[in-house]
């Protein structure tokens, strides 16, 4: 099976630049109600994922929790706990269900490195559930039992 069935491209995707200051950043995840959003480099190379915990941490161990001296900020500079492992638009299944069950979602990157999509925990587990229901329904049709 190839990965791109589950993909959403880019152009679906919210995203920040690594020259997006803090603020910047917290604005689009409040707007958006995020807890994570990828990172990219301008040239498109996916560079990891923020979160809220690590601008929560960057916010207290920085700042007097003020977003003003936030606006100066470039996101580049926190430094991120997690790191949200991207799969090659050509790994196999195996490796992105390996990869899903660690993370929410999955970046999605080229050849290049270049960021082209996520592929969400929740289109995995949907795509798997009705495969599970279609061959449920299978067996209960070929035995006679009704539902």
């Amino acid at each position: 099976m190839n990965i791109l069935f589950f993909l959403t491209p880019k152009s679906e995707v919210e995203y920040i630049y690594d020259d997006f200051s803090l603020r910047q950043t917290l604005e689009k995840m409040e707007h958006h109600h995020y807890t994570a959003i990828p990172l990219l480099s301008r040239s498109g190379s996916y560079i990891g994922t923020i979160t809220e915990g690590d601008l929560l941490r960057v916010i207290k161990n920085k700042f007097s929790l003020t977003l003003h001296e936030a606006e100066d900020f470039p996101i580049r500079q926190v430094p991120r706990r997690w790191h949200n492992n991207p799969v090659n638009i050509n790994c196999d299944i195996e490796d992105l269900f390996q990869t899903a069950m660690r993370q929410n979602f999955v970046p999605v990157v080229d050849d290049n490195g270049k960021f082209i999509g996520i592929i969400t925990r929740k289109d995995i587990l949907s795509y798997c559930f009705r495969k599970l229901t279609e061959s449920d329904s299978s067996e209960l049709s070929d035995s006679g039992d009704t539902l």
